[in-house]
């Protein structure tokens, strides 16, 4: 890639949010649960190994600053290493069978004098269909940057 493309990537990577290290690990768990749910083949054995999973995440709760990042570190760098060739993904979601197949028309394409019904939206989603909202950094700004082989939303 040259440095004009990597440029034009750029403007529409949303901003990296700050995050708790409370939500770091709940996300962090969260994603190897849906890892282990692209490798186990039976709903038993996800169930079994999710225990084992909430366990070893158990285990490190009560670790002091040092031991929690060296541990934070760790474990993401176990779920890349175990990270799934072709993760699942819900239908909907970007890289599913279904994502934007048929997206909404824009309310001022519907109603182009301005007169919007009373239940129209009121708020913004992005195409994850997560609310906008400057905060958390998923803003909605006209355009978003769908990268397909990651199978996520920048």
């Amino acid at each position: 890639m040259n440095e004009v493309f990597r440029s034009a990537g750029d403007q529409f990577r949303q901003k990296i949010p700050q995050l708790s290290r409370k939500t770091e690990v709940s996300r962090l768990y969260r994603k190897s649960l849906k890892l282990l749910a692209s490798w186990a083949v039976d709903r038993e054995i996800f169930l079994d190994e999710a225990e084992k999973l909430r366990a070893r995440f158990d285990a490190g709760k009560d670790a002091n600053e040092a031991k929690a990042t060296r541990l934070l570190k760790e474990a993401k760098q176990e779920l890349f290493e175990n990270s799934h060739p072709d993760p699942y993904c819900v239908p909907f979601m970007p890289g599913g069978s279904l994502f934007m197949r048929n997206p909404p028309l824009p309310l001022e394409v519907c109603f182009p004098d301005g007169n919007y019904p009373a239940d129209a939206p009121k708020v913004l989603f992005n195409p994850d269909m997560s609310v906008c909202k400057e905060e958390t950094g998923k803003n909605f700004n006209g355009t978003v940057l769908v990268d397909f082989t990651k199978k996520n939303m920048e």
